[in-house]
This record gives structure tokens, sequence and C-alpha cells, in this order.
């Protein structure tokens, strides 16, 4: 079990004269299996509800549970870039529900290792 899949997800902390100053930030190393089933119950609940509402679970579920409040839902909301914002979002509720990992976060592992 000691190689456990991990992901992560890089917020705009400032923008500096045309520049960009972002941090990166890892899901924790164990996450438990009840978080699998809150990700599948909004993936469920894409249809049903307003894309405002999406919206707001997916920011309270990616800062809460998967990434156990290392930001504030406020620095996700300020840190996503707008065009890519729902993307990365459900970028993150699928690495949960299926394991999945985006090659920018393979290759920033493999460079941390």
């Amino acid at each position: 079990m000691a190689n456990l899949k991990r992901n992560m997800i890089e917020l705009v902390k400032e923008v500096k004269e045309g520049e960009i100053v972002t941090e990166k930030f890892l899901t924790p190393i164990f996450i438990p299996l009840s978080v699998v089933y809150e990700a599948i119950d909004i993936i469920d609940e894409t249809e049903n509800i307003s894309e405002r509402e999406l919206i707001d679970k997916l920011l309270d579920f990616v800062t809460n549970r998967i990434y156990n409040k290392q930001f504030t839902k406020d620095d996700l909301i300020n840190g996503l870039h707008a065009p890519n914002a729902m993307e990365t979002l459900m970028e993150q509720v699928t690495f949960i529900a299926q394991g999945q990992q985006n090659e920018e976060t393979k290759k920033f592992l493999a460079k941390k290792s």
C-alpha cells in the first residue's frame, strides 16, 4: 500500500505585472472509500441540478473532502482560471471516482519523488 495515488490542483495566488504566482496542492496521502460514494453522488446529480448548484457542490467537495481544507472555497473560486474551472473541478471528482490522474499531476509527482 506504499504507492497510494494522489492528485494535484494548482491555484493562482496572485497576478503581478502580467505574471501569475501559483501554488500547487496535493491530496492527502489517504482518502477513504467513503469519499468515492460522495463523488459518485455528485456525478449522478449533474443532470438534475442547476449549473450554479453544481458549481457550489463541486467547490465544497474539492475544498473539504478531496483536499481536506488545505485551502478555502474562496481560494478555489479566486484561484481557478474561469474558462478551465469546471473542467478542473470535474477532473478532481473523476480522480476520486475513477482514480484517473492527469498528465501534469503524474509529471509533478514523478519529479517530486
